[in-house]
């Protein structure tokens, strides 16, 4: 605990010797410092180790209300999959490094080395880090039956929708999980009614769709949150959800119109699987 205050009391800032902090501002902050120092999420979230770039994202992502949400606490057993370039892993690695363990799994192709260096950048942050690698549709263990707590995935349906593996890799994941463990999902939201493999050449999924896969194969939807949720999407881009921010697939060509819409409109959903 003495080292998160400490760790939160750097976050917040404190007085250098060339300006001197005013009484009531510095004990605001020092209010504030403890305050975080309860919630693990927000400290980690608010670490300066996470990359400037990555922080941007933070006003589309809503990472520690997204985390609170799912329920994910430093004593876990978490496994992220499809980590990408590891824009969650820098938040959730640090959260869980000492007390518990958080095992990403990735599969075979372009996106694994790009991801391994990331992690080998900052050991001291990611040296625990196991990562599993996956052959989907052939290989799909994500780990020991009923060994995770938390299983997390962020804007990855679409790909395994279209990839034709959708179905048993949300079987492994209820294998993966321990009774009672939460599977939790953010996704890009296609409109309502839309054909999942339709949708998902454009990079959405609808809400229907990914309750249907999850429950499937033996979850139970708890909870939807609009935590990640964003009206100005209409989802109807030449270039699919990677029209809008931060992929701007189509260059110049109505770059100011998609910066104003910002990132998609995104479900988050929490399952369980049953005790």
């Amino acid at each position: 605990m003495r080292k998160q205050l400490l760790f939160c009391a750097l976050i917040a800032g404190c007085s250098s010797s060339s300006q001197q902090t005013p009484p009531s501002t510095a004990a605001s902050a020092a209010t504030s410092a403890v305050a975080s120092a309860s919630d693990p999420i927000a400290v980690a979230v608010a670490s300066p180790t996470r990359s400037p770039e990555n922080r941007l994202r933070d006003v589309y992502r809503h990472p520690t209300e997204t985390l609170r949400f799912f329920g994910v606490t430093p004593t876990q057993n978490v496994v992220e999959l499809w980590p990408g370039r590891g824009w969650y892993t820098e938040i959730l690695a640090p959260l869980v490094r000492e007390q518990g363990k958080l095992t990403a799994v990735a599969a075979s192709g372009q996106y694994l080395p790009p991801y391994k260096e990331f992690l080998a950048k900052q050991p001291a942050l990611y040296d625990r880090v196991q990562v599993v690698e996956v052959q989907p549709p052939a290989t799909l263990s994500l780990g020991p039956d009923g060994s995770a707590d938390v299983v997390l995935t962020f804007r990855n349906l679409h790909g395994w929708v279209t990839g034709g593996y959708a179905q048993p890799l949300h079987e492994a994941i209820f294998r993966v999980l321990k009774p009672g463990g939460v599977y939790g999902v953010v996704e890009h939201r296609a409109k309502a009614g839309t054909s999942a493999e339709e949708s998902a050449k454009s990079g959405y999924i609808s809400e229907e769709a990914a309750i249907q896969m999850a429950t499937a194969a033996g979850f139970v939807l708890e909870e939807k949150a609009e935590i990640n949720a964003n009206p100005k999407d209409t989802k109807d881009y030449a270039n699919g959800v990677w029209a809008l921010p931060p992929s701007l697939r189509g260059g110049d060509a109505d770059r100011e119109k998609f910066v104003a819409i910002g990132e998609s409109d995104r479900m988050t959903l929490r399952f369980r699987k049953p005790q």
